[in-house]
C-alpha cells in the first residue's frame, strides 16, 4: 500500500508541476512548444488521472493543459460561462443546465470508469471490512452510530469490531464524488431516497465536513472511528481502510480495476445508438461488478469558436482514450471497454471545429 500511495502521490506532483498548479485555470493562450495552450476545471475525482495525462501529454507534444481540481460543480459553471475550454464532471449535466450553457450544444464524452470507496478508520481491524449499500446509507443518515452494532457484525462474522463511535465525514463542496455516492445511496435505500436524495450538494443528516476528495481523505485519516467517501486513488495516496462493498448479486467486491470494468460493461453495453452517454453506472449488474461505480465527463462544445484551441482539444482527448489506458490502470481507473471507446471517438469526429 505504501509503495503505491508514493507513486500515486508522485503522479499528483508531477502532473500539477505540468498543469500551472491544480487551481490555475487560466494560463497563456498563446503558441508554446509548438502547441495551443488550453484551461479546464471540474471535478477532483480524475485529478491523480488527469495529472498524469496532462504531464505526459506536454512532453510529447509540447502542448500545456491547465487544470483547476475545484470540483464538478465549478467545471459545470465554468464552461458554461466559456471561461475555460472543456469542463470536467462525475455528475451528468441536467437539461436545465445543458439549456443554460452559454455556447451552444456541450458534449459529454466519458473518459474513464472510476470508483468511489467507503474509507474508514479503525486500526484495530487487519482485514477489510464488509458493508451493504443500506448499512452504509443508515450510517450517513444517522442511524447507525456505533462500530459494534449488531447490523455490522451479523455481515462481518469472527471480525471483534471496535467499541468505538462513528464519525462521519462528507464533502462540504459541490461535487460530482457527492452525486456518485448519493445516487448510489438512493438506488439501494428507500429512507435515503425519501431524506437526503441525489445531488452534488444534499443536505446532509450528520457528520463533519471537508473541502475536496482530498479534505475528506485527510479527515478521515486523522481520527479513529472516522468513516467518509472518497475517490479510490485518493484512498489509496494516504494510505486508508477501504470496505468491500455488497453488490446486486450480493457478493462483497473490492473497488478494484476489474470490478469496476465489469460494472461499465454491464450498463453500457444497452446503451442505445443516439445515446449522450449521461448514463448512472451504480449499482450496476453482474457478478463482479463494484457498486458504486461511475463515469466521469469532459464537458466541451461540439461547435468550437476557436478552430485551433478545438481541434487541440480533441486531439488530447482522442490521444487520451486510446493511449491512456495503462496510466488510468496504474492509477486504479478503468478504461473504456474497446467497443464504447470506438463509439466516444466516433462522437468526437461532431465536433465542428476538428473536421
Amino acid at each position: 500500500m505504501r509503495a503505491r500511495s508514493l507513486a500515486l502521490a508522485a503522479a499528483i506532483l508531477v502532473g500539477a508541476i505540468a498543469c500551472g498548479g491544480s487551481q490555475d485555470t487560466q494560463g497563456d493562450a498563446g503558441q508554446e512548444g509548438g502547441g495551443t495552450d488550453l484551461t479546464g476545471a471540474g471535478a477532483t475525482f480524475p485529478y491523480p488521472l488527469y495529472s498524469r495525462w496532462f504531464s505526459d501529454y506536454a512532453k510529447q507534444t509540447g502542448v500545456r493543459i491547465n487544470y483547476g481540481s475545484l470540483g464538478s460543480g465549478a467545471g459545470i459553471r465554468q464552461v458554461s460561462e466559456e471561461t475555460v475550454d472543456f469542463g470536467a464532471t462525475d455528475s451528468p449535466m441536467t437539461e436545465k443546465e445543458l439549456a443554460a450553457a452559454k455556447g451552444g450544444k456541450l458534449l459529454h464524452i466519458p473518459m474513464v470508469a472510476g470508483a468511489v470507496v467507503v474509507a474508514y478508520n479503525l486500526p484495530e481491524l487487519t482485514q477489510p471490512l464488509r458493508l451493504s449499500g443500506e448499512l452504509v446509507a443508515d450510517i450517513f443518515l444517522g442511524e447507525i452510530v456505533r462500530w459494534d452494532d449488531p447490523r455490522i457484525a451479523a455481515i462481518n462474522p469472527g471480525v471483534q469490531l471496535p467499541s468505538r463511535d462513528i464519525l462521519v465525514v462528507h464533502r462540504t463542496d459541490g461535487s460530482g464524488t457527492t452525486f456518485v455516492f448519493t445516487d448510489y445511496l438512493t438506488s439501494i435505500s428507500q429512507a435515503w431516497a425519501n431524506g437526503p436524495g441525489r445531488g452534488k450538494q444534499v443536505r446532509w443528516p450528520t457528520g463533519l465536513g471537508g473541502k475536496g476528495n482530498e479534505g475528506v481523505a485527510a479527515q478521515v485519516q486523522q481520527m479513529p472511528g472516522a468513516i467518509g467517501y472518497t475517490e479510490v486513488a485518493f484512498a489509496g495516496q494516504t494510505g486508508l481502510q477501504v470496505a468491500v462493498i455488497r453488490n446486486q448479486a450480493r457478493n462483497y467486491v473490492s473497488p478494484s480495476v476489474e470490478h469496476v470494468q465489469a460494472a461499465a460493461e454491464g450498463v453500457l453495453d444497452q446503451l442505445p445508438p443516439d445515446t449522450d452517454f449521461r448514463v448512472s453506472i451504480v449499482n450496476a449488474p453482474g457478478d463482479s461488478a463494484y457498486p458504486i461505480a461511475a463515469l466521469t465527463w469532459i464537458l466541451l462544445y461540439q461547435e468550437q469558436k476557436d478552430p485551433a484551441r478545438g481541434a487541440r482539444l480533441v486531439e488530447f482527448l482522442r490521444w487520451a482514450l486510446t493511449e491512456g489506458g495503462d496510466q488510468a490502470s496504474a492509477l486504479e481507473y478503468a478504461p473504456l471497454p474497446s467497443r464504447i471507446a470506438e463509439r466516444v471517438l466516433e462522437r468526437l469526429d461532431s465536433v465542428q471545429s476538428a473536421r
